[in-house]
């Protein structure tokens, strides 16, 4: 832990009302500022006990403190850094070893995901049992939606019309697996605004999950291997479409001590700055766009998605309450933290439902999955779409 991130924190509770736990507990330990005493308290000689470590673990590293902070503190590093040091010193109970265990040689492994994904269904069916034997194994249950189709992108998607570019595009863990819908429909996007996009085979999970939960080591070779497949595809540019992906690796240069020699953007930022080309079909829809954390937060995307979706023709865009505050999906946290993120599950559906929107648009796929099952629990029946979706289909002239 860096002991001059942690002295600039001036402990002014800016923090408080952006902080998801300290909105549901309202405990001093649990918000940023609370956390970063913890932290100086550690660097000062006091060794990691279980109590301060659950303080550590319960938070979402949603970022949102980070956006409110007057003062620039970095807690997005600290709590980076300390998390690092939790893994490293902190011997956790037996059943939680096995849930992480289970969970980090999971889900940044694609073709172990496809091998869960036929067994989902009785999973789903089995949820409550496996609540009350783990509630993190009831959480896994519920969360992932149903996949129909498996859809394989070639390697090369041709531009439709004048090429004005050529992108590389990641396609993620559970974004490929569990949505790949939504990887065909940026696909599409990005060929009918006139780029090449190149989809490298051998590219595997970017690192995200594993660097947001202290994993040095698995993010670093997770991380390296996304750069080499990126580099040899010959890409100068890497479109991302998950939220929390895009964040990590824009953040490749901190954690690897070397930047990549690609640039990383958000498939909402590349889209308004390329520009449109392609025609937009109007789409008589009333939208909500949920602001995924490590999007807004993270890195700065907050105009653009809502310029773009504001551009179809017919389509109404509607702000959700209290769009700051995470809503509990923050990577691994509602597998890990079942009960804090089902509670800030529920707080995001309601926020959602005072809309009235038809359609709930996100851009992360914890997101999706995290609402969808808030506002199925809620007895809601709003359909879920990620940006790329809505684009997809307004390019095409097609329903959603």
């Amino acid at each position: 832990m860096d002991p001059k991130l942690i002295n600039d924190c001036v402990h002014c509770g800016f923090c408080l009302p952006t902080c998801p736990t300290y909105a549901l507990w309202g405990e001093e330990m649990d918000s940023p500022r609370g956390r970063i005493h913890l932290m100086k308290q550690h660097v000062e000689g006091t060794p990691i006990t279980p109590e301060m470590a659950g303080h550590f673990d319960a938070c979402l590293g949603c970022m949102a403190c980070v956006t409110a902070c007057p003062s620039g503190v970095r807690y997005d590093r600290l709590i980076e850094q300390t998390r690092v040091e939790v893994e490293r010193q902190h011997v956790r109970e037996p059943h939680d070893r096995a849930v992480r265990g289970l969970v980090f040689s999971l889900f940044p492994y694609p073709r172990r995901l496809r091998l869960l994904r036929p067994t989902m269904w009785l999973a789903e069916r089995m949820a409550p049992f496996l609540t009350r034997a783990n509630p993190s194994l009831g959480a896994m249950a519920t969360l992932a939606p149903r996949v129909r189709h498996r859809q394989r992108l070639p390697r090369l998607v041709r531009a439709r019309g004048e090429r004005r570019a050529t992108v590389g595009m990641l396609l993620g863990c559970v974004q490929r697996e569990f949505f790949p819908q939504v990887n065909a429909a940026t696909a599409r996007v990005l060929a009918l605004e006139g780029c090449d996009v190149v989809v490298p085979p051998e590219q595997g999970c970017c690192g995200a999950l594993s660097v947001h939960s202290g994993r040095d080591g698995q993010a670093r070779r997770l991380a390296s291997r996304t750069i080499r497949a990126f580099e040899r595809a010959g890409v100068d540019t890497v479109v991302v479409n998950a939220a929390g992906c895009g964040s990590s690796m824009k953040e490749y240069g901190e954690l690897l001590g070397h930047e990549p020699p690609f640039r990383v953007v958000d498939l909402s930022e590349y889209l308004a700055e390329l520009g449109p080309v392609a025609k937009r079909h109007p789409l008589p829809l009333t939208v909500a766009y949920h602001d995924a954390c490590h999007l807004a937060h993270a890195q700065g995307v907050r105009a653009q998605p809502r310029e773009l979706l504001s551009a179809i023709p017919e389509l109404e865009l509607r702000e959700i309450p209290e769009s700051a505050i995470c809503c509990g999906s923050a990577g691994t946290y509602n597998l890990l933290q079942p009960e804090a993120a089902r509670d800030l599950g529920d707080r995001k559906a309601r926020a959602v439902g005072t809309t009235g929107a038809e359609l709930l648009v996100s851009a992360n796929p914890g997101c999706t999955m995290q609402i969808a099952a808030a506002m199925r629990r809620g007895g809601s029946a709003i359909r879920v779409a990620h940006t790329a979706e809505v684009l997809d289909a307004s390019l095409r002239g097609v329903t959603l």
